[in-house]
């Protein structure tokens, strides 16, 4: 995992949980890569909401993350956003 966030406590869903995002690099045995956002409840991040992200924008990393109760908002150096809703990650998805 190349990085970790978690919603403030000020910000609540409606399935009264907390909730955490995390970006994962993952490697192939073939040499391959690619990276995958994930947003949920388990503080593992074994499940949740998964985003596909294109290499050459996430490559660096998240540069910053923004929780409201419609959502959250991720930005990246590259000056790329991404919105995920939040009835995506709610509830256990």
């Amino acid at each position: 995992m190349t990085y970790r966030a978690s919603a403030p406590a000020a910000v609540a869903y409606a399935d009264d949980s907390p909730h955490f995002l995390g970006l994962i690099h993952q490697h192939t045995l073939s040499g391959r890569h690619s990276y995958k956002m994930v947003i949920g409840r388990d503080p593992h991040l074994s499940y949740g909401h998964w985003v596909d992200l294109d290499t050459t924008v996430a490559a660096n990393g998240i540069d910053s993350v923004t929780w409201t109760e419609a959502g959250v908002r991720v930005r990246f150096p590259t000056g790329h956003e991404v919105f995920v809703p939040a009835r995506f990650f709610l509830h256990g998805r």
